[in-house]
């Protein structure tokens, strides 16, 4: 038989040098992963706080020194030549983008980017241009690739494409994040979406909503994959009112703010629900109505035949079973299926790049070495 045409040319043989932005929950996280990850060595950290620049990676993550030093500006950046850069903060930085992408560096980001979507809707630029206006420019200028896992879902839209495989008929899929979310302490995270504020009122949905958006990009995504074309992605929403008042320690409750939600973006065809992403939050137990969390991803598919399936991530055996080691975990399935498709990302096509452009092998794992 002759020999597989090797799938990763320009970086056969060697790992991929990675510049990493961000030291936040997620991208602290991501400084070990990628010191573990057979296919990645990490070349740079930029970082925006000024205390934390010049100090090492490692240390910054909270582990010990890995031989790399925080710096603070783009051409820092770009003068290091990495294949790619990692991007892990919450929000997008469109002039870094550009800049580093127009140098002919890739991109992987879990930040509030999918397809781009509902960045452009809602987040136009003062010149008038969409951010992806200006990031498909620079690709194209400098060659390179951007892909967007979007600081969640991340995981979920992939699941539900997936396990639609072995469906010969759809009617509709639909997939559910169901969590106690206490875990993720993120105080700018909840105030954003209004959770420890008055459940009555209106303006709590309105601020969910704004807060989550990247999940409709998810629904965009995998009507894309799944070859429907939506007419619109609404948003459906109940939250879940405090019947007490609830200390956690890190964020206040008050009787009466929203502890839960129960939410979902829907894409429609003709009116008809065709692809959901929803979600079960819950921040405390006590609240009215509640919602019996799984602690997992439900997909459902309806349609010929039925698909029903869990997936739930718990810590590997010896690691303390408590909140802290679920929010590591919280963080690692956020920032991993960006670190696992980073390969994928410098051997594909110059432009925007989605999760639906890439083959199976840049979601998958790796074994330990």
């Amino acid at each position: 038989m002759p020999t597989p045409a090797d799938p990763y040319p320009s970086t056969s043989g060697r790992q991929v040098r990675v510049f990493q932005v961000a030291t936040g929950n997620v991208g602290a996280e991501m400084i070990g992963r990628i010191q573990r990850h057979p296919d990645l060595e990490l070349v740079g950290l930029h970082c925006y706080s000024p205390d934390k620049i010049g100090t090492d990676a490692g240390v910054l993550a909270g582990g010990d020194p890995v031989g790399v030093v925080a710096t603070g500006t783009v051409e820092e950046i770009i003068a290091a030549r990495p294949d790619v850069l990692t991007f892990h903060g919450v929000w997008p930085d469109v002039a870094l983008y550009e800049a580093v992408l127009e140098a002919g560096i890739d991109i992987v980001t879990t930040a509030d980017f999918i397809t781009g979507h509902h960045r452009d809707a809602n987040h136009p630029l003062a010149d008038g241009r969409t951010e992806s206006e200006v990031i498909a420019a620079a690709c194209e200028r400098g060659g390179s690739s951007f892909y967007g896992t979007g600081m969640n879902p991340g995981l979920a839209q992939i699941l539900s494409i997936v396990h639609s495989c072995d469906v010969a008929d759809i009617e509709k899929v639909t997939c559910i994040e169901s969590v106690d979310v206490s875990c993720h302490h993120s105080v700018e995270t909840w105030v954003n979406c209004g959770f420890g504020f008055p459940a009555d009122d209106p303006e709590q949905v309105r601020k969910l909503e704004l807060g989550c958006r990247v999940f409709g990009d998810g629904v965009y995504l995998m009507a894309d994959a799944l070859g429907i074309e939506l007419d619109t992605v609404d948003f459906e929403c109940e939250l879940g009112a405090c019947t007490e008042d609830v200390d956690l320690g890190w964020y206040q409750l008050p009787k009466g703010s929203v502890g839960g939600a129960k939410f979902a973006y829907v894409g429609k065809v003709g009116g008809v629900p065709r692809v959901e992403l929803g979600l079960e939050w819950q921040m405390t137990p006590k609240t009215e109505p509640k919602w019996d969390v799984q602690g997992c991803y439900v997909t459902k598919i309806d349609g010929d035949p039925i698909i029903y399936s869990k997936h739930m991530i718990i810590p590997k055996p010896g690691t303390p079973f408590d909140a802290e080691a679920f929010a590591s975990i919280g963080m690692t399935v956020t920032g991993m299926p960006a670190l696992n498709a980073i390969r994928a990302v410098v051997e594909a096509r110059p432009g925007i790049i989605t999760s639906a452009d890439l083959p199976l092998r840049a979601f998958a794992g790796r074994f330990a070495q």
